[in-house]
């Protein structure tokens, strides 16, 4: 409800004008009535109003003397309006030289009165709006500078930003947050995971309520992962005389009882400035690579999880031949029963961090070593790029024995495929689907199927013709297209992201922010001054 201060010697005016209309239905809350200026005056240094109606002859204060200092001392930004039972012009005059909104003679009659105020909603509606939108920008901004310090790509410029606008103090940690009950396999169409994560998102920064602009969303910049967390400092549990596990702890508990789902919190390894925070980070996301290695916990800390064991690196030597023979063979059976024998032998080591790297990362080599056997034509590097893009994307890096089983039978259809040559003429029709239909959900292991191309195989040739990944290459075009309807529309941002595929406006306005340097709105700002339509 918008709120009124009537001010008015006269209180069979004031009266009047309560009754005049019916401001609840307005949208309208009259919460006080003055009679002079200086009553006005005092209850504005103490309360927030959006509309003042005053007479201009009052005792002790004037409604114009009450309007001069107002914008002076700036008490309010509500607007004025003047009640007068003069015409004359220099009453006028004054009253809208000091910012009055509008003067009114006595007696005020109802359809000019409901003119006035619903002409306030509609002034009050565009303001909120904007200043909605300019938060909802700083908040973007800020995020954008707290991940450019977690993934270790920051200057002086991000890092005195956040320094400003996010508190810190010695002893920091980044937060992973995940869910403990839910697989990835389990959330298969990305709205469904970005929308899951937005929720705890949202939860988070509404629990640490003056802490929120700790909380980041989506930090790993990656379309096909999502995720969300927060960046701890020791101050958080000092004020509240507890422990940093307790605290941590019961943030979790909250967090579970708000969201309705279980949620586990992965603790990166802590570091003592937030120009340091990077370490922790990746700390963190190593926690995530090995959840499926061991017993289910809800608070995992990077220093009591990942160790090297005593015995040094062990690699699972022939349990990864066999798998890797499997996948030379293209049996999808026994890649799998291979992938069980190789997870079952980590987990029998007790299972350290940096074991587990180092036998996945062996597979990897040798995998990128199969297919370039299989096509002299393809080099080192682009298998190189494809093996580990793949495999992250495919969540083999993360832990689970599923995803490792499915990333294993995809590679071995691309290896089936190198040996086919497939033609590289498909990526035409390819082109021609991004360009009929960017605004769809285009994946490229949905294409794949449609053209019954493998789609890691064709994910490299693509990258091959075009020097760029198919999401990228996607995302690019969607650009294009969303500068386009900049300049030759009236669409507003939200309905350009969507009308080029992004239903989440938020994101939209990141990636244009990436490749075109400026938000949506300032880029159409920018052409429409420079003059091009």
């Amino acid at each position: 409800m918008l709120k009124v201060l009537l001010v008015d010697d006269e209180p069979f005016i004031s009266q009047g004008l309560s009754v005049l209309i019916d401001w609840k239905e307005e949208g309208y809350e009259i919460v006080n009535i003055a009679t002079n200026g200086k009553e006005a005056l005092d209850y504005l240094r103490e309360n927030k109003v959006d509309l003042i109606i005053a007479d201009i002859q009052m005792p002790v204060m004037t409604g114009l003397e009450l309007l001069q200092h107002i914008r002076e001392e700036e008490v309010s930004e509500a607007h004025f309006v003047v009640l007068s039972g003069y015409s004359d012009f220099n009453y006028a005059k004054q009253a809208i030289r000091y910012g009055c909104m509008d003067y009114i003679l006595k007696p005020v009659s109802r359809e000019e009165l409901l003119g006035i105020i619903r002409k306030v909603s509609h002034d009050s509606e565009h303001l909120r709006i904007d200043e909605m939108n300019q938060r909802k920008m700083e908040r973007a901004y800020l995020e954008q500078n707290l991940i450019s310090l977690l993934v270790g790509k920051y200057d002086e410029t991000n890092l005195d930003y956040v320094k400003q606008n996010v508190r810190f103090s010695e002893g920091v940690r980044y937060v992973d947050v995940a869910y403990s009950d839910v697989i990835e396999d389990d959330l298969q169409d990305d709205r469904m995971q970005r929308s899951l994560y937005r929720e705890i998102y949202h939860a988070l920064r509404e629990l640490l309520g003056p802490d929120e602009t700790h909380v980041v969303f989506d930090a790993s910049q990656d379309e096909k992962i999502y995720d969300a967390g927060f960046i701890y400092c020791d101050y958080m549990a000092e004020e509240r005389n507890e422990a940093e596990a307790d605290y941590l702890e019961k943030l979790r508990v909250q967090l579970v009882k708000k969201n309705g789902k279980n949620i586990c919190f992965l603790v990166g390894k802590k570091v003592q400035t937030m120009a340091s925070v990077s370490q922790s980070y990746g700390t963190a996301r190593i926690l995530r690579s090995l959840e499926a290695f061991r017993e289910k916990k809800e608070l995992l800390y990077y220093e009591n999880e990942v160790q090297v064991s005593q015995g040094g690196i062990v690699l699972c030597k022939n349990a990864l031949e066999a798998l890797i023979s499997s996948i030379e063979d293209n049996e999808p059976e026994q890649i799998r029963e291979c992938v069980d024998k190789l997870y079952e032998e980590l987990k029998g080591m007790g299972v350290a961090g940096d074991v587990v790297n180092f036998n996945i990362n062996y597979l990897l080599f040798q995998l990128m070593h199969l297919a370039t056997e299989q096509d002299d034509e393809v080099n080192q590097e682009e298998i190189l790029h494809f093996v580990s893009e793949s495999s992250f994307e495919e969540g083999v890096m993360r832990g689970s024995s599923k995803h490792l089983a499915r990333f294993a039978c995809e590679y071995a259809e691309y290896l089936a495929q190198l040996r086919k040559k497939v033609s590289h003429g498909i990526l035409d029709a390819i082109e021609k689907e991004i360009k009929e239909n960017f605004a769809e959900n285009l994946r490229l292991r949905e294409l794949g199927k449609k053209y019954y191309v493998n789609s890691s195989y064709l994910g490299q040739i693509f990258r091959k013709k075009y020097g760029k990944s198919f999401s990228d290459y996607l995302t690019d075009y969607r650009m294009t297209e969303a500068t386009k309807l900049l300049l030759k529309t009236d669409m507003k941002v939200n309905q350009i992201a969507e009308a080029v595929g992004y239903k989440d406006s938020d994101y939209f306005i990141r990636k244009f922010i990436e490749l075109k340097g400026c938000t949506p709105s300032k880029f159409r700002k920018n052409r429409e001054e420079e003059g091009i339509k």
